[in-house]
């Protein structure tokens, strides 16, 4: 899977927000002020609003066709560096009747979202774009009091160096999921309570293995399943898969039945490891390991390595996977590495 890498972020480039699935950015006008000006002042960014970016939550599920049409017209914008989603929720699917994938081949650039942003990472899958699975605007960007250190090292290291990417460490200084109201302007300046970090569980595999990046939020992906819109097989051969929930808690048997799927289609079988996402809150995180080692057993990858409660997600901090750039697990030094650049 060789796909077009986005020419790197630089101090001053214009980057545009959009919403392409919940309008929450237009619904919560001073959380989005707040991620904006962070953007702008920690990252030395221009940022402007796609042309619907902050319409009413309700107008913008009304509209699929607008919001397509802001997708396209941001990446045929040449002036328009990077396109970052305002957040994600349940309906971005519905853009896809108005795409057009040849406007990004013709114009790749970086992407930057995650939970229902799959859907559009998928879309860049197809124009054979590498995108960014990391944090949204209204989420990390706007993080109650301040941004986490780890996430302003992570889009600096990931968006503006054409370096390698490397190692991803763990954030020691602790996670936080907890939730409190976007709606109460008060509660901005509320610091979230950090959990303390107990690591990444390396529960299978001895060896060391690379594959290219490819996955996104497990929910999503179901919506995917069956579309013109989901890579051919061949894509998924000698991947490492990410995977992670969203902040509805999916039960644990939905989970096992999904990764059956991944199962029967073969795309356990061809993958060469395999990532989890830390679920929001951490529930259901030990029945999720014992759901998803009971797959593999099932299909006799009693070796296949894997890595659980990562820092990617519904999850607070999070380090950005750039799909299809080649990683490495090591379980032996039980170590993560990207091994090549995001942007060039």
């Amino acid at each position: 899977m060789q796909l077009m890498i986005p020419q790197a972020l630089k101090s001053g480039d214009t980057v545009a927000t959009i919403s392409l699935s919940w309008g929450g950015a237009g619904d919560l006008p001073r959380r989005y002020a707040k991620g904006k000006e962070r953007l702008e002042r920690i990252f030395n960014l221009n940022v402007i609003e796609t042309p619907h970016a902050l319409k009413p939550a309700d107008w913008v599920y009304r509209h699929p066709e607008e919001r397509a049409r802001d997708l396209m017209d941001a990446f045929a914008d040449p002036f328009v560096k990077a396109i970052i989603s305002n957040i994600g929720g349940e309906d971005s699917i519905r853009i896809l009747n108005y795409v057009d994938v040849a406007v990004i081949q013709r114009n790749p650039k970086i992407f930057l979202g995650f939970s229902d942003s799959t859907i559009t990472h998928f879309l860049c899958l197809k124009a054979g774009l590498s995108s960014f699975y990391g944090p949204a605007l209204l989420t990390a960007f706007a993080e109650n009091v301040e941004m986490h250190r780890y996430q302003i090292d992570d889009i600096r290291r990931t968006l503006f160096s054409t370096g390698i990417i490397g190692p991803i460490a763990p954030n020691k200084s602790g996670w936080t999921s907890e939730y409190l109201d976007w709606f109460d302007p008060a509660l901005q300046h509320t610091r979230r309570s950090l959990n303390p970090h107990p690591g990444w569980r390396f529960i299978r595999g001895n060896t060391v293995v690379s594959g290219r990046l490819i996955g996104g939020c497990l929910e999503v992906m179901e919506m995917l399943k069956g579309t013109s819109w989901w890579p051919e097989p061949e894509v998924w051969e000698n991947a490492i898969l990410f995977f992670e929930t969203s902040e509805e808690k999916p039960r644990p048997e939905f989970v096992r039945y999904w990764l059956r799927n991944y199962a029967a289609t073969g795309i356990l079988k061809q993958a060469n490891g395999i990532l989890m996402g830390r679920p929001y809150d951490n529930c259901y995180a030990q029945e999720y390991e014992t759901e998803l080692l009971k797959v593999l057993d099932e299909e006799g990858l009693y070796d296949l390595p894997v890595i659980t409660q990562m820092d990617f997600g519904h999850t607070c901090p999070v380090f950005t996977i750039p799909y299809g750039r080649l990683a490495e697990i090591n379980c032996r030094s039980q170590t993560f590495s990207i091994l090549e650049n995001g942007v060039q």
